[in-house]
């Protein structure tokens, strides 16, 4: 109970929990004074994950003392993954968000304090060392881009602990300009600029700031989406754990413009180090009086429909992780049923130089329809895996000698709801409209390259597993389409007796019924690298 009290303040009665007190045998505290605190719901529940390791009574259950989770997702699958996990009985977990050093495993430690560590990459020796009770292990993973443009060129640079080093590489003085500029002049060069979001939806930023400043219902909500669950993924993390004070101010400049009273920033559960530097660097920010506006970061508990803004909405209110109907959208009624504004980290960051330098010098770079630069996320058989920026436009084959690839079977461009390339499409130039032309998308930015080694038949099945066990159920057409997509790929794919062309045919019309009739993005694309997987690379043929 002390770690609930840490976060909600003592019990003031019998019905919180408190001791008994005379006028509680008449009065019940309870309905609207308490459900206009459920908002408290998950930073409750992670306050106890935070003490003990677990969600005691009401907890679920207890698990052992130290527990070693090794990521089996498509890229650590591709380096070991599952010999680690069978040879040194280790539990499987979905991405962890450290493809560029795959394998990668969470070790945890319950009790009366909770510890956790990540490991990337991890070996065999040392999953076997850390569940035969070794010692602790010592955090490993490195965060420096592999290739840096603008976005990134502070990443390395300065200490990422320390707001004083974040000024020396001109901290803060976007946030000023921005406040010299007004409101409507920063919103009409993000327009200018012709920034898509970066999130995988590439919806056109200066419309939607545009659309939030203009709301009369008041307050303003911002919500930076940092909930980056797309196995391949990495980019945000990157941003968050070594320019930490560049999303705060893009966040404090995104809310200048668009008038939002408060700020919340969704950070996955299993970011524990981005989530620390973002909050010291929220800290510190606030402390030297350089951020007026409230954030406020929330934690996810590891649910990738939570990755979709209105499912995100859901879960900082205290609700299921479910996707909303829209219209209304968000930028009217979003988080709370106001006026939201929802942005990914790397678009937030993005509007630092378009504050300093305009609007139009960012849409001179890049393309017509896709300008500036994109962070892109290389891993699986390459030399050199890791965070690239590049500008719109460059093919991909350009970035893939930059990572050093030798050969190649397919590239999986987008994460797990994008499409697979073929050798002869890697002349494809990583752009909005480049992408469309060949049936692709860039999606979340991720970009996993396979060699002839790679058992494309696991892949498929691995990657339908993760979105049947994703999907959060709401609607029909995702919660028994991916059950049912699973399920075929495992008779077709497996030798079992059937009739392939007939299993087909069933899979295509489950993903037509899943695009067209699901409530969100998840649904929409869990069949689109199955389908390209069986088309484009010819699975069952090998």
């Amino acid at each position: 109970m002390a770690a609930v009290d840490g976060l909600l303040g003592a019990p003031e009665s019998l019905w919180e929990g408190g001791e008994r007190r005379p006028a509680d045998d008449h009065v019940a505290y309870g309905g609207r004074a308490v459900r206009s605190r459920r908002h408290l719901l998950l930073p409750v529940l992670h306050a106890i994950q935070d003490r003990v390791g677990w969600v005691s009574r009401g907890a679920l259950q207890p698990r052992g003392p130290l527990t070693l989770r090794v990521c089996d997702d498509i890229v650590c699958k591709l380096w070991g993954a599952d010999e680690i996990c069978s040879a040194a009985g280790a539990e499987r977990s979905p991405c962890l968000g450290l493809c560029d050093h795959a394998p990668a495993a969470l070790v945890e430690r319950s009790g009366s304090s909770y510890e956790e560590v990540q490991i990337a990459p991890i070996s065999l020796a040392q999953a076997e060392q850390i569940l035969q009770g070794a010692g602790w292990p010592e955090s490993a993973h490195r965060n420096e881009p592999r290739l840096a443009g603008k976005l990134l060129r502070r990443v390395g640079a300065y200490d990422p602990r320390s707001l004083e080093s974040y000024r020396t590489q001109g901290g803060f003085v976007a946030l000023e300009r921005a406040r010299e500029m007004g409101s409507e002049a920063v919103v009409r060069e993000v327009t200018e600029a012709r920034l898509l979001g970066r999130g995988g939806a590439a919806f056109p930023t200066g419309r939607k700031w545009e659309s939030v400043a203009k709301a009369t219902a008041r307050p303003h909500y911002l919500v930076c989406n940092a909930d980056e669950s797309e196995p391949g993924t990495f980019k945000d993390r990157v941003l968050m754990e070594g320019d930490p004070f560049a999303v705060v101010e893009g966040i404090a400049i995104a809310a200048l413009a668009t008038g939002c009273e408060k700020g919340y920033i969704y950070i996955r559960a299993e970011y524990p180090l981005a989530r620390h530097r973002i909050e010291n660097a929220i800290a510190q920010a606030r402390g030297a009086g350089l951020v007026d506006i409230d954030i406020e970061v929330r934690r996810g508990a590891g649910a990738y429909i939570c990755g979709e803004e209105t499912a995100l909405f859901n879960s900082i209110e205290g609700k299921r992780g479910e996707p909303r109907n829209k219209p209304p959208f968000p930028v009217e009624v979003g988080l709370f049923g106001k006026p939201t504004l929802p942005n990914n980290v790397e678009t937030l960051v993005n509007v630092l130089d378009i504050v300093l330098d305009g609007g139009a010098a960012f849409a001179s770079t890049g393309t017509k329809d896709s300008t500036g630069s994109r962070l892109f996320c290389v891993s699986g058989h390459v030399e050199r895996p890791g965070l690239y920026e590049v500008t719109m436009g460059t093919p991909l084959r350009a970035l893939l000698e930059q990572a050093g690839v030798d050969r190649i079977q397919a590239v999986l461009l987008g994460g797990a709801a994008g499409s697979f390339l073929t050798p002869d499409q890697v002349d494809v130039p990583l752009s909005f409209e480049g992408t469309r032309a060949i049936g692709a998308t860039l999606g979340s930015g991720a970009v996993i390259v396979f060699d002839e080694t790679a058992d494309m038949k696991a892949i498929l099945l691995r990657i339908a597993r993760f979105f049947r066990d994703e999907s959060c159920g709401q609607c029909v057409p995702c919660r028994v389409g991916t059950k049912r997509q699973e399920e075929i790929l495992e008779r077709m794919l497996g030798g079992r007796n059937g009739d392939r062309s007939t299993d087909v045919m069933l899979l295509s019309d489950i993903a037509q019924a899943m695009r067209d009739a699901s409530i969100c993005g998840l649904g929409q694309t869990a069949a689109n690298a199955i389908a390209s997987g069986l088309t484009q690379l010819k699975v069952l043929d090998a």
